[in-house]
């Protein structure tokens, strides 16, 4: 154990090298991190909501009006298929879940099993799912068929939707360029942000907030948008009033048919008209969005083309000549913001369910300041009575020992920089944690080395069998921290994976320092004082 390879001793180094590197930055300003040269790291750590200040934003996800969307799906589909093979049907209609149609014809009834059977998809995306339906059919009787939105469907669309939310939420907000949010499920219907950094949650909030389904849909010009009631396969939608909010609404007669999804987006910027200056969104589709756009353009020269968002017309202009290409802009009453908020979402996609807020707050960088001036003096506070102990019960090699526990900090924080981890509040703890369960090894290592001692071994044998024995026991009492850490990062959320973090990154950065760092300090100063008697 004594003799050390000069390989290990240069990797040994090199880490610490690297490690102070990475450090160094923390203790720097914004200043004088600016000014180190690109080839040196100059990264400080993340800090987390609590810490930097930012908002908080708890959301629910209405997963009643996603069954409401799939429900009416599925009641067109019906009227179509049905009244394409020429059968007679009424009372096709929706309830909470379950769709209701009666077929008049009896002696078609099994036509009409086959067919609306035709309109139900079997599940995918799921082990569970397969071989199922997603609406399981009953007959009363008198010609009424039901379908009824199957419980197995019903868990697999809410796992799908959480899951497509919490990754439109997560690629809206980092179009907002904030950095390091924190976006995790909470609960079975609720999705929990957390963006440091952004004092104001009222922006974040209109981001989230909208759904952001865009279609294209033709103006029905003979309809009357005053009317009560729509012509049959039309819909009266208002028109969004961005800049002007006291401006009286209007409204606009569209055809529900939509001729181009907005699925088909692939990009939007704001930008500005050339012609009038006021800001728009420009906008580009794919392959088969622009050809779509491109042949109903042609077809539809000299007709209104509404532009739909969340059933609110942005725009709604004439079609002058062919728009080939796939790319044009939205004009409407924006404000620059405003535009730029349309592009962050157009480009996010869209929400499978809204979104609606159920709690909000923001936390002041006073009381961050304060946390982490709390926190550093409880960190400096545990080392320090960490390192009097170590002192006072080992004497120099309790010093040796606080070296690397010093050393082990400066790793821990050097690791969370590098790989862009989060420091919280509760990851502080969990350094202060991690600097009382640093030692753990060396004081196995020291009373080890002192009972060889009683035993009469030699100074060197002693300090060599002291390290080689107490390496299984500080192994075994490193992994079960380890276990722990892992298990309080897969099972907890927000804060408790903050303190995860750090303990276990912490863990394996004071097992290096406690056996390698320690064992080439000691080695190094048996081969420069070359002591003839131990005294631990």
């Amino acid at each position: 154990m004594l003799q050390v390879s000069i390989w290990t001793r240069l990797i040994t180094l090199f880490i610490v090298a690297c490690g102070i590197l990475f450090a160094l930055p923390n203790a720097l300003s914004p200043a004088m991190r600016a000014k180190i040269p690109g080839f040196l790291p100059s990264s400080a750590v993340n800090l987390g909501l609590d810490l930097q200040g930012g908002s908080y934003l708890l959301l629910g996800v209405d997963f009643d009006q996603v069954t409401r969307d799939r429900v009416e799906t599925l009641v067109g589909d019906i009227r179509a298929t049905l009244r394409k093979a020429r059968i007679p049907l009424t009372d096709l209609n929706a309830r909470g879940d379950t769709v209701s149609v009666r077929v008049t014809d009896a002696s078609r009834l099994d036509e009409a099993r086959t067919l609306i059977q035709s309109v139900n998809p079997a599940m995918t995306g799921s082990v569970l799912s397969v071989g199922g339906k997603e609406y399981d059919l009953t007959e009363p009787g008198a010609g009424v068929f039901n379908l009824h939105m199957s419980d197995a469907f019903k868990t697999l669309t809410r796992q799908q939707v959480m899951d497509q939310s919490i990754e439109v939420v997560r690629r809206r907000i980092d179009e907002l360029g904030t950095r390091e949010p924190s976006i995790e499920r909470s609960g079975d219907d609720r999705i929990l942000v957390q963006v440091p950094g952004l004092q104001d949650p009222t922006q974040l909030k209109n981001i989230l907030g909208k759904t952001a389904k865009m279609s294209f849909q033709l103006v029905d010009e003979q309809a009357n948008p005053m009317a009560q009631v729509p012509p049959i396969g039309d819909e009266i939608l208002p028109v969004m009033n961005d800049a002007n909010k006291n401006a009286p609404p209007r409204k606009v007669v569209v055809q529900r048919r939509i001729m181009v999804s907005g699925d088909r987006l692939t990009d939007a910027s704001q930008g500005f008209d050339p012609q009038t200056g006021q800001p728009v969104v420009n906008f580009r589709l794919d392959s088969v969005g622009a050809r779509q756009f491109g042949d109903v353009t042609k077809e539809h020269v000299g007709h209104r083309f509404a532009i739909v968002l969340d059933k609110q017309v942005i725009t709604d202009p004439v079609i002058n000549s062919v728009i080939l290409g796939g790319s044009g802009f939205i004009t409407g009453q924006f404000t620059a913001a405003g535009a730029n908020d349309m592009a962050i979402l157009l480009r996010a996609g869209a929400l499978p369910a809204p979104l609606k807020p159920l709690e909000e707050r923001s936390v002041g960088a006073e009381l961050g300041a304060d946390s982490i001036t709390a926190g550093r003096y409880s960190a400096l506070a545990g080392l320090v009575m960490v390192a009097l102990f170590m002192i006072l019960r080992y004497g120099l090699f309790g010093v040796f020992a606080d070296i690397a526990l010093t050393l082990n900090v400066v790793l821990l924080l050097a690791t969370l920089t590098a790989f862009g981890a989060t420091l919280t509040l509760p990851g502080i703890a969990g350094i202060v944690l991690t600097m009382g369960m640093a030692v753990d090894a060396n004081v196995l290592i020291y009373e080890r080395i002192r009972e060889e001692q009683r035993n009469g071994r030699t100074m060197l044998a002693a300090i060599d069998t002291g390290f080689r024995r107490a390496m299984a026991t500080i192994v075994d009492a490193n992994m079960t921290h380890l276990i722990a850490s892992l298990i309080l990062f897969q099972l907890g959320t927000g804060m408790i994976k903050g303190f995860a973090v750090a303990l276990g990154v912490g863990i394996i950065t004071s097992f290096f320092t406690s056996v390698m760092v320690t064992r080439l300090i000691v080695i190094t100063w048996l081969n420069t004082a070359r002591p003839r008697t131990l005294t631990i």
